[in-house]
């Protein structure tokens, strides 16, 4: 077992994005599942999609791609208390950047999802 599979000792709720929108024009998000993570809450300063600075409010290490816009929360999927919009579960955060780094051998990635 690599260091990059050893950190990831917590549990997160992990909301993607569907590719349709509803009425109103906002995002539709899947059924939420539980991944393992390492969840810091840090501010680090990182740089969006829009070439814009923006300051983080966590930095999650996730086992698996996640989607930007898509929704992150440090809990279990027994405890989440509105499955269909992320954002009403107090502490969910929208995935602002996701990163993948390479180990030297190019055998892992070690993925990061800035809240």
């Amino acid at each position: 077992m690599s260091i990059i599979s050893k950190i990831r000792k917590q549990v997160a709720v992990y909301w993607g994005i569907e590719s349709a929108y509803d009425s109103y024009g906002q995002p539709q998000y899947i059924a939420p599942v539980e991944i393992s993570c390492r969840w810091e809450d840090i501010s680090e300063e990182y740089i969006n999609n829009e070439g814009t600075t923006e300051i983080s409010k966590s930095i999650v290490y996730v086992g698996q791609d996640v989607e930007l816009g898509g929704f992150l929360l440090l809990s279990a999927l027994t405890d989440v208390t509105d499955e269909a919009l992320p954002y009403n579960n107090v502490g969910a955060g929208e995935i602002k950047r996701f990163d993948k780094i390479p180990n030297f051998k190019a055998t892992e990635l070690l993925r990061m999802a800035y809240l």
